[in-house]
């Protein structure tokens, strides 16, 4: 996951997923100077479906339920127009770092 990467198969279903992306960042669900955000369609490219990988400093201390009402939230207006949202990863920049350690040492072994 890359800071604020989106991927996308048409125009539509890019349209939304950035709709989706900038919704979240900028509802404040990821202020974070480590902060990554990762939306991807999941629908085939009509912009029905998203997974959304986030990590923000503003998920320390809260479960992964708050977490998910969190982006929920930010996501309130959009959700009218999508069918499904997986969020599939909701990480504090120190989870994220140590998944990002833990990968990469696989990855050299």
């Amino acid at each position: 996951m890359h800071a604020l990467e989106l991927e996308h198969h048409n125009s539509e279903g890019f349209t939304r997923g950035f709709i989706v992306k900038n919704t979240v960042a900028q509802n404040g669900v990821d202020e974070t100077t480590n902060k990554a955000l990762e939306v991807i369609d999941t629908s085939g490219g009509c912009g029905a479906s998203f997974a959304v990988e986030i990590v923000s400093e503003k998920f320390e201390g809260k479960r992964l339920l708050e977490r998910h009402r969190l982006v929920n939230t930010a996501l309130e207006e959009e959700m009218k127009d999508i069918h499904a949202l997986s969020i599939k990863k909701a990480l504090t920049p120190e989870q994220w770092k140590q998944q990002q350690e833990s990968e990469n040492s696989k990855t050299a072994a």
